[in-house]
């Protein structure tokens, strides 16, 4: 793994503290970072960071290239200048606990067009400059995605399938209107883009400087509802009014009679294979501009996906049909002038059923797979989840983002499960959560990695998300409070112990001065 022997700890951006009702990239983001170098951890994992929609997911984006626009600190645009306190009084009714994104999204969307209106009057010529050097460097994405963005606002938010026809297949008269039209809409998306990659490129600075890489996330599939859709339909399965034909999903397995019907559009493998899969390529090198090594979701797909009729309400009439296989991560490798042998910069999540075929396409790219510890204890010695079974190239995770705490799922876990965790780690009820992340530390996985509320002890209420429900997921955060002085010194002493620290990482970042 190009990471090498390491761990870490999982945490979205929204997840940090602040003081505007959801965590972002300003003083307590490089704060985090710093704390993470004290701690001996090599590895910040995050999630998407793409501009969520319905229902605050990201995995969910309305743009694969774009960044998330609430994630842009609101207190770095005022110390620019592009905000002034009054700008921010509001927040004072926010408290430090669960993000409200109902509140806080109109409030941080407000605020950017306050910055964005002094922006326009106020920035000086250096200004203008970087922010025109960014357009015209991701001129491949963003002017698609910024009109796409002001004419969902013009919409009312409506998906671009129920705008007018002429905008909804992108008839050229009618695009050139709308550019015209919503001109200075168009700059005011394009500029918080620009601020979140400023802001953001700043914060994976200052990681790398601490010794702190950052463990990215890309979903396999796009949302439907995206720029990238609208921009690309050529690319999708869809009909000549840009409706699915089939979408996306899982077939029926032991958790779920019906399977999963996840409703994204699939991919024209055969079209993208003609130009050398050159949405990918650029896709993975955007990825990889934010993020040192990224976790692709649901790998399984480019071997074979689960193809449903788009008109069936379930997954049960689906059918696997051939992902592009090797040919894609030949045209990755290319890209990004990996030498054949060398590890490409990417995990695969290779979790649930698994075939030979997926097994083969992830080892002949030398790629990690991934190894969950709440999975382990339902089996006999032969699990393969287990830690005596792993192999070297693997991240071990005590539980993942979909996963209940680790508090959470013991306390729920069936008796003759419980046994078999106490058996294994020789401990008592009350040290697992901990006990676990000492058998991930300890295994010969080259990566270990636990949510940070396992690190917290937390139980099934600091839960980050349960696949399937509709709301009430992503909101978690965590304060300073709550992080035990001594947290940092027991993680240090696992990593060291197990040899995850590498070198060059300090021994005594002071984070707390970072606060101030």
């Amino acid at each position: 793994m190009t990471l090498g022997r390491a761990s870490g700890l999982l945490l979205h951006p929204t997840s940090l503290p602040g003081p505007h009702g959801s965590g972002d990239l300003g003083p307590e983001a490089h704060a985090w970072v710093a704390w993470l170098a004290q701690a001996g951890q090599r590895v910040w994992q995050v999630m998407p960071l793409g501009p969520t929609g319905y229902g605050d997911s990201p995995y969910q984006c309305f743009g694969a290239f774009a960044g998330n626009p609430w994630l842009i600190s609101l207190e770095v645009l005022r110390d620019e200048g592009w905000l002034e306190e009054a700008d921010l009084a509001e927040a004072e009714r926010f408290g430090s606990g669960a993000i409200d994104y109902g509140a806080v999204i109109p409030f941080r969307a407000r605020a950017l067009d306050r910055a964005a209106a002094r922006f326009e009057e106020r920035a000086d010529a250096s200004a203008r400059a970087a922010f025109a050097a960014f357009r015209e460097a991701n001129e491949d994405w963003l002017p698609d995605f910024a009109l796409f963005m002001a004419l969902k606002e013009a919409h009312d938010g409506a998906p671009w399938s129920a705008w007018p026809a002429a905008l909804r297949d992108r008839d050229p008269d009618a695009l050139e209107a709308a550019w015209t039209r919503l001109a200075d809409d168009v700059t005011r998306h394009a500029l918080r883009q620009h601020w979140f990659d400023a802001q953001w490129s700043r914060l994976r600075t200052r990681a790398g400087e601490l010794g702190v890489r950052i463990l990215g996330d890309l979903p396999i599939f796009v949302a439907y509802d995206s720029a990238d859709v609208w921009s690309r339909r050529d690319l999708y399965h869809l009909d000549e009014a840009g409706a699915p034909t089939v979408v996306a999903g899982v077939p029926p397995d032991y958790f779920s009679a019906t399977g999963q019907r996840w409703g994204n559009p699939l991919f024209r493998w055969e079209r993208m294979h003609d130009d050398g899969y050159a949405w990918w390529r650029r896709r993975l090198r955007a990825t990889l501009h934010h993020v040192d090594v990224v976790r692709i979701d649901h790998f399984r797909g480019f071997e074979a996906y689960w193809e449903i009729p788009a008109d069936e309400p379930t997954a049960v009439r689906g059918r696997w049909a051939p992902g592009p296989g090797q040919a894609l991560f030949d045209a990755l490798r290319a890209e990004l002038d990996v030498e054949e042998g060398a590890p490409l910069p990417i995990v695969a999540e290779d979790l649930g059923v698994i075939t030979p075929e997926v097994e083969a396409l992830r080892d002949a790219n030398g790629l990690p797979g991934m190894k969950v510890l709440q999975f382990a204890f339902a089996g006999g010695a032969d699990d393969p989840y287990l830690p005596h079974r792993y192999e070297r190239n693997c991240v071990v995770y005590t539980g993942t983002h979909d996963n209940d705490t680790t508090v959470g799922w013991y306390r729920t876990a069936p008796e003759p499960e419980r046994d078999h965790v106490r058996r294994y780690l020789g401990r008592a009820d009350a040290e697992v959560p901990w006990e676990l992340i000492r058998a991930a530390q300890a295994s010969v996985a080259d990566l270990a990695v636990a949510p940070l509320q396992d690190a917290l002890g937390l139980d099934g209420d600091a839960r980050m998300n349960v696949p399937g429900r509709a709301g009430g997921n992503w909101t978690w955060r965590f304060a300073w409070s709550d992080l035990p002085n001594d947290l940092p010194d027991r993680l240090r002493e696992l990593a060291e112990l197990y040899g995850r620290t590498g070198s060059g990482v300090p021994v005594d970042t002071p984070y707390r001065q970072s606060r101030l």
